[in-house]
């Protein structure tokens, strides 16, 4: 479930939906099924889950214990290995949410809410004109834009789903409190620029390799990894005040964080030494909860020319 579109998009090429409306309708039943159960039940399901990825060898354990290698050299390995365990029952948490963030009522929702930190200073910036508003993969991301969807007029990119038939099912679920899906590309970017410019906030998912041939290699956490450069160019052209924000998983809901962007580089003009500001930004978030980032994504997965598929022990290329 989670990060399929994530996963295609870093193969490179356009992602294409394929049509199976059995899946579809056994998946809606599903969750709607699962959308029957309290939270508490959802998470403690989720955290079984976790323990199934963490005790097998799974791509999700393979790719969070490469991404942990990678980003925290610094640690030794017990201190790795307890927060590899700790990520991959976050990551099944994560997955249980869905069916409750996807199918209650939007005041339900709404009411996991427990905390809400620096909203004042971003409905402030927002009273002003447009927001370019990050919401990375930390926490729950799916909460994070239906809550701020319920606060503000919000525009954000989409990509279709694996299975077409459960587009209509995303879209309603994710625009329910009041957000506006755009598709990715040339029109999704205008419609960005467009909600900028009537001083809306316009949504961005930060840290998703932007696939082969998109994006430039700058550092995260250390090594280099495809970025986007939407960001960067969206700065330099609208001139909005950047903010990012997440929703930390916490007793009985989330705890949801609102932060000014504060990297001077990120309007110096240079795309690259822009987009590593970017990155640092992210990291300072990422930091504050570890554990609750995703790090099964294959963040590293595309590499630069030479350098071979970090994700394939031994490989002497990059996987085509």
């Amino acid at each position: 479930m989670v990060g399929d579109v994530e996963r295609r998009a870093a193969r490179g090429g356009p992602l294409r939906s394929n049509s199976r409306p059995l899946t579809a309708a056994l998946s809606r039943s599903a969750l709607r099924a699962l959308a029957l159960l309290p939270l508490g039940v959802l998470r403690a399901l989720g955290r079984l889950g976790g323990r199934v990825l963490e005790r097998f060898d799974t791509r999700e354990r393979q790719a969070t214990r490469t991404n942990l290698e990678l980003c925290w050299p610094e640690r030794d390995a017990a201190a790795r290995r307890a927060l590899e365990r700790a990520s991959l029952l976050e990551t099944g948490q994560t997955i249980a949410e869905f069916p409750a963030l996807w199918c209650w009522p939007p005041r339900r929702v709404l009411a996991l809410a427990r905390e809400v930190r620096g909203e004042e200073q971003f409905l402030a910036a927002r009273a002003q004109g447009g927001v370019l508003l990050l919401t990375p993969h930390l926490g729950a991301w799916e909460f994070t834009g239906l809550y701020v969807g319920s606060r503000v007029p919000l525009t954000a990119l989409y990509k279709p789903p694996p299975i077409a038939e459960m587009e209509p099912f995303y879209m309603v679920a994710r625009q329910r409190t009041g957000a506006r899906l755009v598709p990715a590309g040339a029109s999704g970017v205008r419609a960005l620029h467009r909600a900028l410019r009537e001083g809306e906030v316009a949504g961005v998912l930060p840290d998703q390799d932007p696939g082969r041939g998109a994006g430039l290699f700058v550092p995260f956490f250390g090594p280099v990894a495809n970025t986007t450069t939407l960001v960067v160019k969206l700065l330099e052209k609208t001139g909005v005040p950047l903010f990012l924000c997440w929703s930390e998983r916490v007793a009985g809901g989330f705890r949801v964080h609102f932060c000014e962007a504060s990297e001077p580089e990120l309007r110096c003009g240079d795309v690259a030494r822009a987009a590593a500001a970017m990155n640092r930004e992210l990291e300072r978030l990422v930091r504050a909860a570890p554990e609750q980032y995703l790090w099964s994504y294959k963040r590293f997965r595309h590499r630069p020319s030479g350098e071979h598929n970090l994700y394939r022990r031994g490989a002497d290329c990059e996987e085509g």
